[in-house]
């Protein structure tokens, strides 16, 4: 994933029904095993960069009860490793939910079942009710545990060991693992995250950190902030985002269905639940989002949108790659039927852009 194009692509969610979408549109994405592991290979074909998935245990009610329907992440990641050549494929975990030890294992086995390919993508979890599920209740220190989570993860994978852990977390004796990542010291590691607390996380664990923004012109200030906070631990720090998709071949034809999808037939109880969430716990958004952007939850969970013809998506991805992110994930109504288009209509612009190869 890292340095293999000036910016980077990937999609983002496809692993759960209705992807980041919250609509009751009869097209929206249901997450077929067939249609998951199509696209998979479609992206990987086209040269995508990497493949990002959602983390989700229990859904969000309304009509759809949306992103109830998911794929588990690590075996997800491994089934898709003989399927695809040169995507990084992460898995989503949950700290507080998987073991460190068991981590490590599942993610040494998923690089070498993909010749390296493998990736993480750490969360500190949010959702109380997913907690619930598991028989445990939401810290008020997530990322406390997130550290202790990570020392051990990444020690192991290292190969370090037998050793001893004593955290307030994890209480741990003989620790060791095998076989190692072939990644080394071992493959790369994602976060997510808005808030300071998170950023700090962020630059102490991870190679690159996804956050959000509401308009493209304040990114800057968001990126500078990130950056400064990895340089202060001695570690460099990737910036990238998410973005949702509509792309049609004309502006009044993409903002037309963009109304459709997050307004006349958006799942307005299951939004609201997710917002409502989602705002009090989770920490990923700018707090101006929730109020000023409702229809960008409905359409991709609060990720910045692109919507029209192939010019303007690839415009604005370039005004994002200048703003200094250094890549995206994109998200789409239907990721099967919709990606073709993207490919085949703003990749080779991007490509004219410089800023794909």
């Amino acid at each position: 994933m890292i340095d293999t194009q000036p910016f980077q692509l990937g999609l983002f969610g496809a692993n759960a029904d209705g992807g980041l979408a919250v609509t009751t549109v009869p097209e929206r994405w249901r997450a077929a095993w067939p249609d998951l592991l199509a696209l998979a290979r479609l992206a990987d074909g086209a040269g995508l960069d990497f493949f990002l998935p959602l983390a989700r245990w229990k859904g969000f009610g309304g009509t759809t009860n949306a992103r109830h329907h998911s794929f588990e992440t690590l075996t997800m990641a491994a089934a898709l490793a003989t399927a695809t050549e040169r995507m990084t494929l992460f898995a989503t975990v949950h700290a507080p939910f998987v073991h460190p030890v068991q981590a490590a294992k599942a993610i040494a086995t998923i690089d070498h079942a993909s010749g390296g390919r493998a990736g993480l993508n750490i969360v500190c979890g949010w959702n109380a009710p997913e907690f619930a599920m598991f028989g445990m209740e939401r810290t008020d220190q997530p990322y406390a545990l997130g550290h202790e989570w990570y020392e051990v993860f990444s020690r192991i994978l290292a190969g370090e060991g037998p050793f001893d852990f004593d955290g307030a977390y994890y209480k741990l004796r003989g620790v060791e693992g095998a076989p190692l990542s072939l990644q080394r010291p071992r493959p790369t590691v994602l976060s997510a995250a808005f808030s300071p607390a998170g950023r700090d996380f962020a630059a102490r664990t991870s190679d690159h950190i996804f956050t959000t923004f509401v308009e493209i012109a304040d990114a800057a200030a968001t990126i500078a902030d990130v950056k400064a906070r990895g340089e202060a631990v001695g570690r460099p720090l990737g910036v990238f985002t998410a973005c949702h998709v509509v792309c049609r071949a004309s502006q009044d034809e993409a903002e037309e269905y963009y109304d459709r999808i997050a307004v006349r037939e958006a799942d307005k109880g299951a939004v609201e639940h997710y917002m409502a969430m989602k705002q009090a716990t989770s920490g990923s958004h700018d707090p101006s989002a929730y109020t000023l952007h409702a229809k960008r939850f409905a359409a991709g969970a609060g990720t910045y949108p692109l919507v029209g013809t192939p010019e303007h998506i690839a415009a604005e991805l370039v005004r994002i790659h200048q703003a200094g992110f250094g890549g995206t994930a994109i998200s789409f109504v239907n990721y099967l039927d919709e990606l073709p288009g993207f490919i085949n209509g703003v990749l080779p612009l991007l490509a004219d852009a410089g800023i794909r190869q």
